[in-house]
């Protein structure tokens, strides 16, 4: 028996379209999956990303005192800083000591590093206050520059806080906090730290 062509023509396209797809199918989940082993094997870890800080440090301390406002008026305060290891990189403390024209500032930074995102939190607290700032600030670094982010409420509004660190040389590393209340398209630097290297 002899079977027309147009019969096979219209079996190899059924076959085609039933095989096909799940050819594609399984081609796909095996390249999401090559995709997501790559992705989960160069992730770098941060965990020592702040050991180049650990030591005492010289600080020089600008801070703007009324953020937000227009003003532009800043005071300046000189001291020490402070950087504890803890947990073999997992975490470490800034004992911040300054002084200046507007009095003595004690401040602490407690940092946390989060081993499943691998990012960073931190986390300050003043002497006069006695508690923690919340929310952290969290983030991480990329090409050794800190880049760490929150929203919290300051003078009744909502704004970001954006807190960055850069390390400008092996004995010289700079700190830099501003604020934003239009939802981060501007920002207003309200505090700079240039923090000099004195012993390991």
């Amino acid at each position: 028996m002899k079977i027309p062509p147009s019969f096979l023509l219209l079996i190899l396209c059924v076959l085609f379209v039933i095989v096909y797809p799940h050819h594609v199918l399984a081609r796909e989940e095996a390249n999401t999956s090559k995709k997501i082993t790559w992705q989960d094997t160069t992730r770098r870890d941060s965990q020592h990303d702040f050991d180049f800080e650990i030591g005492t440090w010289k600080t020089h301390l600008k801070r703007l005192k009324a953020p937000l406002t227009g003003s532009t008026i800043w005071v300046e305060y000189d001291g020490t800083s402070v950087v504890r290891k803890i947990w073999n990189g997992k975490a470490n403390m800034v004992e911040l000591e300054v002084d200046g024209p507007s009095g003595h500032f004690e401040g602490l930074n407690l940092r946390l590093y989060n081993p499943a995102s691998r990012q960073w939190s931190l986390n300050f607290a003043g002497s006069s206050g006695g508690t923690m700032s919340t929310p952290p600030t969290i983030g991480e670094f990329k090409n050794g520059r800190g880049e760490f982010f929150d929203q919290e409420t300051y003078n009744d509004r909502a704004i970001f806080v954006r807190f960055i660190i850069t390390k400008i040389d092996a004995r010289t590393c700079r700190f830099e906090q501003a604020f934003s209340d239009d939802g981060g398209k501007t920002w207003e630097v309200n505090w700079i730290a240039t923090d000099t290297l004195v012993k390991d």
